[in-house]
């Protein structure tokens, strides 16, 4: 039986069931917004840490870890708006494939966002920050419709 990562994903979706899948996102999200941090302190050692005014330091970083400082800062403001949507789903009950799928879709666009931003590739970026939103949104949506007035 061959699988293809459709059929996974939608197997997962199946197995877990959607209240985890949204509490297990939170904490996940969480986690993402320090990946960007571990090029940034690359970045530190490389230009010369100046423990004294580490935020000084910043016009002194490589482009690379600038761009991952952003990143850094980025994960911040979206996770905000994410956790806000996920724990809001879960409040209103979602138990539907599409609440899993919008946290699911968020994280994998998250867990890409800042690997493109490092790299420099504002096109693909861009995409994962829509893919992101548009989870977010979802989720929004999917827990006030169901709110019924």
């Amino acid at each position: 039986m061959t699988y293809t990562y459709q059929s996974m994903a939608l197997s997962f979706v199946e197995t877990v069931s959607t209240p985890t899948i949204l509490l297990y996102s939170v904490a996940i999200a969480a986690l993402l917004i320090y990946l960007p941090f571990f090029v940034v302190g690359y970045g530190r050692l490389k230009a010369g840490y100046n423990s004294s005014a580490p935020r000084a330091q910043f016009d002194h970083l490589p482009a690379y870890a600038q761009r991952a400082t952003w990143a850094h800062q980025n994960a911040f403001e979206s996770f905000m708006i994410f956790a806000a949507a996920a724990l809001m789903a879960y409040v209103t009950q979602q138990t539907s494939s599409l609440a899993a799928i919008a946290a699911l879709a968020y994280l994998a666009a998250r867990s890409l966002y800042p690997i493109f931003y490092i790299l420099d590739l504002p096109w693909a970026r861009s995409m994962m920050f829509g893919v992101g939103n548009l989870g977010i949104i979802t989720l929004f949506v999917i827990s006030l419709r169901s709110l019924g007035g």
